[in-house]
């Protein structure tokens, strides 16, 4: 029996959702900030619910690379949203899993008693990600306000260099870990010679995810999850526009590794895309429900966190699910849905391998035999970050809606959300339909 269905706990429930389209940067800053682009969701969100904004306890918003005019932009898209001075906002970050981390939060609150009703979600703008000025160029620009007279300021332009005005971009430095500095993608290139991926394989996971994007958007299984994006020029966005319905092997195969080469196994083509987006979820007691006649879609079951050295950072959803799992009396044939954000091809083939190499489970998660295999009818059956993309403070609420959704569709019961995060940590979540 889980914590959660413990006599002094209440059910947590997910009645409603939305997010945004999942623009691709390129290049330059996209149309709308962090908090546009909660607005831009969560305004469509707040108006068919059958109860006003203020109703809301609280609201939780993941967010990484907030930009210096919104600070706490979960306060500030709140305010936008007119959900009242008195409502209190949070923003959490915890990388790649800060989306889940704002549902994990709200659950617990409401879980034991202390709310009943949150606005939880995740919000990313990677396109208006800072550029950073060189340590030396500060050190000179300081320099230079400090200098007194005019001499003095003469003297401090004799220090000035060509390569102050190159400055780095944020980005790259928020993708490599401090510790072992590695970045994201090298951590993936050790899971994949850990294991044994092959470039092939990673290539055709790839491949894989573009085409089941491609074919969810045909068939409009994302309509009721995406609401448009309209920025202040008029320009409307209405899908995820990152899908490559064309991607094939051969394609794939002309690409170059991009952080080993020759012989890396990790490219743009089987790595997540540089993304805009934006997503909510809104959670209830029971008492909220019956309040305000709610619909419950699903019921957050449990949720887990997980730590691991950031090198094999990629790991981390191996680590969280079995732990969740273990404490939930749940076995590999009992999920019948699971969402694996795909940060690269061969971190998610790390992962299905992980779960299915012997000594692996019984000297890491402590299992008699192996987990075993997740069948990709299974898995990400709507394609992914790498098909769609990965804004990172979003993705881990997107993972956890599109899952109910999807869940919905095909009339499942139970499901597992869960991604790496960088650091070397993991989350997971259990759903189940109501």
């Amino acid at each position: 029996m889980t914590k959660a269905s413990t006599a002094k706990h209440r059910g947590v429930y997910l009645v409603d959702g939305a997010r945004t389209p999942f623009l691709k940067a390129r290049g330059g800053p996209g149309p709308f900030t962090p908090v546009d682009l909660a607005v831009q969701c969560g305004r469509p969100l707040l108006l068919r619910q059958p109860f006003a904004p203020d109703a809301f306890d609280q609201v939780i918003l993941g967010c990484v690379n907030v930009i210096a005019d919104e600070m706490n932009p979960a306060r500030v898209a709140a305010l936008r949203l007119g959900m009242g001075d008195a409502m209190v906002a949070f923003t959490v970050q915890i990388n790649c899993g800060s989306g889940m981390q704002s549902i994990d939060t709200a659950y617990r609150y409401i879980r034991d008693g202390s709310s009943d009703l949150i606005l939880a979600g995740g919000t990313e703008a990677l396109s208006r990600a800072p550029l950073v000025m060189r340590e030396e160029a500060v050190e000179w620009y300081a320099s230079l306000v400090q200098a007194r007279g005019p001499l003095d300021t003469a003297r401090q332009f004799t220090g000035l260099r060509p390569d102050f005005f190159k400055p780095i971009i944020g980005l790259e430095r928020g993708l490599t870990d401090p510790i072992t500095t590695l970045n994201m993608g090298q951590t993936a290139e050790v899971l994949a010679h850990r294991f044994g991926i092959s470039r092939q394989a990673a290539d055709q996971y790839a491949v894989e995810s573009q085409h089941r994007l491609a074919k969810a958007q045909a068939e409009g299984w994302l309509a009721d999850e995406i609401e448009p994006a309209f920025d202040r020029e008029g320009n409307v966005y209405e899908h995820d526009d990152g899908v490559r319905p064309e991607s094939s092997m051969e394609k794939l195969a002309g690409l170059n590794p991009v952080f080993e080469q020759p012989y890396g196994k990790v490219t743009a083509g089987n790595s997540s895309q540089i993304t805009d987006g934006a997503s909510w979820v809104v959670l209830a007691s029971q008492k909220a429900v019956d309040a305000h006649g709610l619909t419950p879609l699903a019921q957050i079951r449990d949720s887990q966190w997980a730590a691991l050295n950031p090198s094999i950072m990629g790991l981390g959803p191996v680590l969280a699910v079995t732990s969740m799992m273990q404490r939930n009396g749940l076995d590999n044939p009992d999920i019948d849905l699971w969402e694996i954000n795909e940060a690269f091809a061969a971190q998610v083939l790390a992962c299905l391998a992980a779960w299915q190499d012997k000594d692996f489970c019984k000297q890491v998660l402590g299992l008699d035999k192996p987990f075993g295999q997740i069948a990709r009818n299974r898995l990400n059956v709507d394609g992914g970050a790498i098909s769609l993309g990965h804004p990172v403070g979003t993705s881990g609420n997107r993972i956890v809606l599109h899952l109910v959704n999807a869940m919905k569709r095909l009339q499942k019961k139970r499901g597992i959300a869960t991604e790496c995060i960088g650091g070397g940590q993991g989350g997971a979540m259990l759903v189940e339909m109501v």
